[in-house]
């Protein structure tokens, strides 16, 4: 059951993608918001496009949207790719 807090929550992370967005586009890739959990406060993302089986599209997890979330939204402890 979804609270109005988590819902406020993936509006500002939705937010935060759109701003990485641009620049994974300019590689060819994407970014979709699955989930995110209150409880681990893991944000649950799909890679898309050329990012998808990219080397590097883990270190731009990692380095870019993770960071650029934590750094907009102090619940969030990691990003996670699904498949």
């Amino acid at each position: 059951m979804k609270t109005p807090m988590d819902e406020s929550i993936e509006h500002q992370i939705e937010r935060v993608l759109e701003q990485v967005r641009p620049a994974l586009r300019m590689d060819g890739g994407g970014i979709e918001l699955v989930r995110y959990d209150s409880k681990t406060g893991a944000v649950h993302v799909r890679m898309q496009g050329a990012c998808v089986g990219c080397p590097m599209s883990q270190i731009t997890l990692k380095m870019g949207v993770e960071a650029a979330l934590q750094n907009a939204i102090p619940e969030i402890k990691e990003v996670i790719a699904e498949e």
